[in-house]
């Protein structure tokens, strides 16, 4: 699996939540701003509520360039054995109470959370500040991975990497 085209397939879809925010934003800020919706008093806060959701768009289109900004940054190495897991690794877990249950993770850069499909498999891009993440650095294939979720502990295998 070609790790380059899923930073591509990773970049698009960036750009497009990037766009979905902008235009948010800009009908927020329209909404505020629009004469219609000046307050007549101090109950009327449309105005002031569409200038809320304005600000926290536009906050969130900052977040996805910084994201898009690490994504171009980002160059995915190969597998080195002798230091495990880093970013840039795809990796197949296995489900350690259900060898049938396998899931691909590409290890990739903050703002990137995500499924990809990639021919017939699903790809899930997670960032090295996920729990998982955090907890898949430095293990090797065949190496038990576990995080805590809630009230139970969840238990993987590597199965590979690349």
């Amino acid at each position: 699996m070609d790790k380059f085209l899923l930073q591509q397939q990773v970049l698009e879809r960036l750009a497009e939540d990037l766009l979905q925010a902008e235009q948010a934003a800009r009908v927020a800020h329209e909404t505020a701003t629009h004469e219609e919706n000046i307050a007549e008093n101090k109950y009327d806060t449309l105005g002031l509520e569409a200038a809320y959701l304005a600000t926290g768009q536009a906050r969130r289109a900052e977040a996805i360039r910084q994201a898009i900004a690490h994504w171009r940054q980002f160059r995915p190495g190969p597998y080195d054995a002798s230091k495990g897991i880093q970013l840039g690794a795809l990796v197949c877990l296995v489900d350690a109470d259900d060898q049938q249950q396998q899931q691909l993770l590409f290890l990739g850069p903050s703002g990137g959370s995500m499924k990809l499909v990639n021919g017939a498999q699903l790809v899930q891009v997670i960032s090295s500040e996920a729990p998982l993440g955090k907890a898949m650095l430095g293990k090797c294939e065949g190496d038990e991975v576990s995080i805590q979720l809630a009230p139970m502990r969840q238990q993987f295998e590597v199965l590979r990497v690349v």
